[in-house]
């Protein structure tokens, strides 16, 4: 049994992915098996420090011990999860753990900038680390089935993807507080490769479209006024999928992939393509703020 640390308890996410892994207080047919949360450190927040008493207290009451400080985790686990809501500390959060050659899953957003995503990722591949980053909604079954052409609609010639994306005032900037999770689904029914966007929006939400080197057209819209599903449709070469995502099962499926990445130590997401999520969101503020002018990728 794989052991796990958690670094910072201001996400619901600490607590629903103990709940899942550790078989505690939810239902059978969320449980993953293979590693279990023994460990944790409920840390500091700009973003939601509110959260972080009642996150303590629900992992003390699960039996999860308790410790000061990030190094207090070493000898102790395995892998580690690194739970941060605010992606402008993993740089911060993460290093020590890969330096020492932990195991390591980053929560999205990854990075804030693709400077802080590219330290971490060279660290990684220097020192062999597995590492993982991706939001739950990169998993969810309707996404999956969809992926690779699997779906009646055929080759994927473009997809559309959508979802909220309330901002934060000071933290997360753009797509990367929430709007991550359409950006995420995109990148995974097209791959990486793209090369170029426009951004444009306002205060009710914005629309990211985005050119693949082989002509591909991707497109996100972060939803932050009226009804905010996530979904997705896809323009494939047989026909065109309009499909809704549900939000159900998709901790499981992503704990699922994070668990088999500590047993095997396969990284389940191309790197390039972990980068390029961070890049494509760092260009879509950029190109926003410049009031849609197109922005270069380059990873």
């Amino acid at each position: 049994m794989i052991r796990l640390g958690i670094v910072d308890f201001d996400t619901s996410h600490a607590v629903e992915f103990t709940k899942r892994l550790n078989h505690i207080d939810i239902a059978e047919d969320q449980w993953v098996d293979g590693a279990k949360v023994v460990a944790g450190v409920p840390g500091t927040s700009l973003i939601a420090p509110e959260t972080i008493p009642k996150n303590t207290a629900d992992l003390k009451k699960y039996g999860i011990e308790i410790l000061d400080k990030p190094s207090d985790l070493l000898g102790k686990i395995d892998a580690v999860l690194i739970e941060s809501v605010d992606g402008g500390v993993h740089v911060d959060r993460a290093l020590p753990f890969l330096e020492r050659g932990v195991p390591t899953y980053v929560d999205k957003p990854f990075a804030c900038s693709l400077a802080d995503a590219e330290k971490l990722m060279e660290v990684a591949m220097r020192r062999h680390v597995p590492m993982m980053s991706s939001s739950s909604l990169r998993y969810a079954p309707e996404v999956v089935a969809a992926r690779g052409g699997g779906a009646p609609s055929g080759a994927i010639v473009g997809v559309a993807t959508h979802g909220p994306s309330p901002l934060h005032p000071t933290r997360n900037p753009g797509l990367f507080h929430y709007g991550i999770h359409p950006v995420e689904m995109l990148f995974t029914l097209m791959g990486a490769g793209c090369m170029r966007l426009s951004c444009q929006g306002g205060p009710d939400g914005e629309v990211v479209s985005g050119v693949w080197g082989d002509g591909r057209v991707g497109t996100v819209r972060g939803i932050r006024k009226g009804r905010a599903d996530y979904g997705f449709t896809v323009f494939g070469e047989k026909a065109v999928l309009t499909q809704p995502v549900s939000t159900k099962y998709i901790y499981r499926e992503l704990l699922k992939a994070i668990v088999k990445m500590f047993e095997t130590k396969e990284v389940p997401i191309d790197p390039r393509e972990t980068l390029e999520v961070v890049a494509f969101i760092e260009a879509a503020k950029t190109s926003l703020d410049a009031s849609g002018k197109v922005v270069e990728i380059k990873v």
